[in-house]
């Protein structure tokens, strides 16, 4: 990992991660999260303040870079729940089968480079009466958005810390091993639109699970 990577990629990320339309997104869904919570991809921690500390008893972030962490143990400090930091790979998840009630990823998808592997690792972790919470971007509904997103996804990549800009999150979701239970869907105001649509909702395992 290269200066970049180590030093300035995290802060551009922390900045851009933290507008204020992604921040809404976090939001609608973060609150929701109870008893032991896996949070994937948890970064500078900007889901912190808006995690509920009447129903969330343990939060276990992880993320493979170390520079995030220090970043997100200042927000950590301030939270009144308990907060370990793991890190390595989103495909690479140590935790015992069944072991947390609410897994949590925002924004994280589309950087993981074997994102079905990395959701069947929280399908595996998960409960069974568990739940999946999500907020990505992700492939738009639109062909000529899509085309720009194609054209754009590899530069992009590169720059923005391996984000991927055209990923189907409903199709990994099922891919994973999820079943979703909510599901919506929009662009979000103030930003491009090749990197603006949005997908938030919950998911769950499967009853034969």
């Amino acid at each position: 990992m290269g200066f970049y990577e180590r030093h300035i990629l995290p802060h551009c990320i922390n900045c851009a991660c933290g507008s204020k339309p992604i921040m809404r997104q976090r939001r609608k869904i973060v609150p929701l999260a109870q008893g032991t919570v896996l949070e994937i991809g948890i970064g500078t921690g900007l889901n912190l303040p808006f995690y509920d500390p009447t129903r969330v008893q343990r939060l276990i972030g992880l993320d493979p870079s170390e520079k995030s962490w220090e970043l997100a143990g200042k927000r950590a400090a301030q939270v009144e729940f308990e907060v370990e930091f793991i890190g390595l790979p989103g495909e690479e998840i140590p935790l015992a089968d069944n072991s947390v009630d609410t897994i949590v990823v925002t924004f994280s998808l589309c950087t993981i480079p074997d994102p079905v592997t990395a959701l069947r690792g929280m399908a595996r972790v998960l409960r069974p009466a568990g739940q999946l919470l999500f907020s990505e971007h992700g492939r738009a509904p639109d062909p000529e958005v899509v085309r720009w997103q194609d054209r754009l996804n590899g530069f992009w990549r590169s720059l923005a810390g391996g984000c991927n800009l055209n990923r189907d999150i409903p199709a990994l979701l099922a891919a994973g091993g999820f079943v979703t239970d909510t599901l919506e869907s929009m662009y979000l105001p103030g930003t491009p639109r090749f990197a603006g649509f949005s997908y938030w909702g919950s998911a769950r395992l499967p009853s034969e699970h």
